[in-house]
């Protein structure tokens, strides 16, 4: 089993292998169970993390300002009208001089490139807290709920309902190679980005996985053992919200539609959640629900993550 990842940053699921995602999984729960004991570990004594805003946040900034705080760090809170980002100074500048003052950091922003364009003119860990592209930090801490409830990964069915977005991609990058099979349901034009679509087929086909893209929810729903929704419009495309809801009516997640899933279906939302749209009240609230456990193993995953890149 490896002990270490094999590049300094965290930027995509695409980038990691199946073992360094377990590494991941398995140090978050083990800094989990210390904390649940009350017992100190506190890899991070001294060190700092610089945290780049362009996207608001609630779950991805209290999780790493207060996991960093846990582990014996301590975070920075940087929106763009904090930085000279917002006066022109270019990211490979940013990178440079946040490098000579902080020990990591994690930037939230829209556009994918300006993390890969960070991390390479960086010299300290850089870490991904969201694109438009790409959410890494989510699925993981999907799949440390999904392990604790369902004590494997390998050979699980995830139905994914809604806009092929972010959550959407990162899902078809990790789920292959977890050895877990994957269902995606999407309105006729809402469909996942074509070339990862293309990379998740061969990982399926390497892996012997399931990968259906479809635009049917019922189908998709059928027996699966996690269904999975976000919401329809994603920040940024506010203009697009009331539009979307007339396209998406179908996908959402209620009764009649996750009846069809297996009797123990685990239900998750990355949040927030845009009740009544979605999602109705009596699922995300109801007996099959872990999006709040899932939002509690935000804090834990990334503590696995910060441990790793940054404990070195």
């Amino acid at each position: 089993m490896i002990t270490k990842l094999s590049k300094k940053d965290l930027i995509s699921l695409e980038d990691m292998t199946k073992d360094e995602i377990e590494l991941i999984l398995n140090v978050a729960e083990m800094i989990r169970s210390k904390q649940k004991m009350k017992e100190m570990f506190l890899p991070l004594m001294g060190k700092s993390l610089a945290m780049i805003f362009k996207k608001a946040s609630t779950r991805t900034r209290v999780s790493f300002e207060i996991g960093m705080f846990q582990l014996g760090g301590g975070a920075i809170f940087l929106s763009a009208n904090d930085l000279q980002l917002g006066r022109g100074e270019t990211i490979a500048d940013t990178a440079r001089v946040m490098s000579r003052y902080v020990d990591g950091i994690m930037i939230r922003t829209f556009d994918h490139t300006e993390v890969v364009e960070l991390a390479r003119h960086s010299t300290v860990p850089v870490i991904n807290g969201l694109t438009d592209f790409s959410h890494p930090c989510q699925i993981i801490a999907d799949m440390l709920t999904i392990k604790d409830k369902k004590k494997t990964l390998k050979g699980l069915t995830v139905t994914y309902v809604g806009d092929g977005n972010n959550v959407c991609n990162s899902w078809m990058f990790g789920a292959p190679k977890m050895e877990m099979n994957l269902r995606i349901a999407t309105p006729e034009g809402y469909e996942p980005d074509k070339a990862v679509v293309e990379k998740a087929k061969a990982l399926a086909e390497k892996n012997k996985t399931e990968l259906t893209i479809t635009n049917d929810p019922v189908a998709a729903v059928k027996n699966a053992d996690v269904v999975y929704t976000d919401v329809w419009a994603s920040m940024g495309q506010e203009a697009e919200a009331e539009a979307r809801k007339n396209k998406f009516q179908k996908y959402q997640l209620n009764a009649a539609l996750v009846k069809n899933a297996r009797p123990d279906h685990l239900i998750m939302h990355c949040l927030p959640a845009h009740r009544g749209e979605e999602i109705t009240d009596e699922i995300i609230d109801g007996p099959n629900s872990v999006a709040f456990d899932e939002a509690e193993n935000r804090l834990h995953a990334q503590k696995g993550i910060l441990a790793l890149l940054m404990g070195r």
